[in-house]
């Protein structure tokens, strides 16, 4: 894809967040957005770069590691947003700068233990299950406020805020009842004393959906396709 027509589709992309701040009376500062790049080859993480682009996500830590090595550039953040395996801790303490799918705390654990070593700390999100599909994963909100108090445990993760991935479904009510269930998740939260500072963002809304999330309050969007184009 040449530049320009990334450039085209970014600026769609940042259209369309504007068009739903507007319609739900949010600036369009509050929104950030992430590129995902995962599967898409280290030319086009450049193209993205040079349109001033310093975050990428992906979903699987082996090909982080590698995109990260190739791009050797120390302003840049790699956001690990997959199921992370404990036994793939190692690459997300060494490579990432963000996990977005902390779900449980034997990966807070090895976490910890990788990042104790290399003196580093990485910022995470914990992810909600807010859909009812078996194929989502993440804490029940029930067990949220005791899963986020026990993270204190662990001073190396740096608690940013919460990530839900909503239903898959033509039902706009049921997709944004999950992104609406999310901000309740944070909102319920600080309510019994988490620090708000620390659940400033609120990840949720891919290309499909965003405008939908941006609505319900998401603070970050999710987009691959709607930048980078098809995935093969």
């Amino acid at each position: 894809m040449s530049q320009d027509a990334m450039r085209e589709r970014v600026n769609a992309v940042r259209d369309r967040i504007a068009a739903a701040c507007a319609r739900a009376g949010r600036d369009p500062s509050e929104v950030s957005l992430l590129p995902v790049s995962k599967t898409f080859p280290v030319d086009a993480i450049r193209e993205a770069m040079a349109l001033g682009f310093d975050a990428f996500g992906e979903n699987r830590p082996q090909e982080l590691a590698s995109k990260a090595q190739a791009l050797e550039a120390s302003y840049l953040r790699w956001v690990a947003i997959g199921q992370v395996q404990t036994n793939k801790a190692k690459d997300i303490a060494q490579w990432a700068s963000e996990l977005q799918s902390l779900d449980r705390l034997s990966l807070a654990q090895a976490l910890q233990r990788r990042l104790e070593p290399l003196e580093r700390t990485l910022d995470v999100l914990v992810q909600v299950k807010t859909s009812p599909e078996d194929t989502k994963s993440g804490v029940e909100p029930e067990e949220l406020v005791p899963f986020l108090k026990s993270l204190e445990s662990y001073p190396n993760l740096r608690l940013k805020g919460l990530m839900t991935m909503a239903v898959l479904s033509e039902d706009e009510q049921a997709v944004r009842a999950c992104f609406r269930q999310l901000r309740q998740c944070r909102d319920d939260a600080v309510a019994q004393g988490i620090d708000a500072n620390r659940l400033k963002t609120l990840s949720m809304g891919m290309s499909g959906d965003m405008e939908l999330a941006i609505e319900e309050g998401s603070t970050q969007i999710r987009v691959g396709s709607a930048i980078f184009g098809g995935r093969s």
